[in-house]
């Protein structure tokens, strides 16, 4: 019986000790307030560099394709639709004006290297800065890829 009261007592004397910190830690003022867009931008283009993708290799160039789609899928695609148009229901609720990646004179169309560095960097009018945590390079440079040999394949075969 007394070891079942010791035990109840260590438990209340701990929970006492994290409930005095957690109110002394409100009691400073802390608080995390994520950097802004801009801030955000700042930093994905201050540690940006084309040499992050040296060592990304590939098995072959359908396995680059097939995994740029998976992620092009799953981060790209809400904004930029399935076929990359662009004009999404998401993109208008969000009053994003989002670009189609797959018009002729879309701004990146010849430039795989700034399709690249936009993905990690993103932009200030809504793109995300991929490179700061949300995708790896291996990721970026397969959904670059997958852009350029999927979406805009139909476009560059015209030119």
């Amino acid at each position: 019986m007394l070891q079942m009261t010791n035990s109840i007592m260590d438990r209340g004397l701990r929970l006492l000790g994290v409930t005095t910190f957690l109110i002394a830690l409100g009691a400073c003022g802390h608080s995390f307030e994520p950097p802004n867009r801009g801030e955000r931008i700042a930093r994905a283009e201050g540690v940006f560099s084309p040499t992050l993708f040296d060592s990304v290799t590939w098995e072959s160039e359908a396995v680059r394709a097939l995994e740029g789609n998976e992620v092009y899928a799953a981060k790209c695609r809400r904004c930029h639709g399935t076929l990359g148009a662009g004009a999404t229901d998401y993109g208008s609720a969000q009053r994003l004006d989002v670009p189609s990646l797959v018009q002729a004179e879309w701004a990146y169309a010849d430039d795989f290297e700034s399709v690249r560095r936009r993905i990690f960097v993103g932009h200030e009018e809504g793109m995300p800065s991929g490179g700061l945590g949300l995708l790896t390079p291996r990721e970026i440079d397969g959904v670059a890829y997958y852009v350029f040999a999927q979406l805009r394949a139909d476009v560059l075969q015209q030119d």
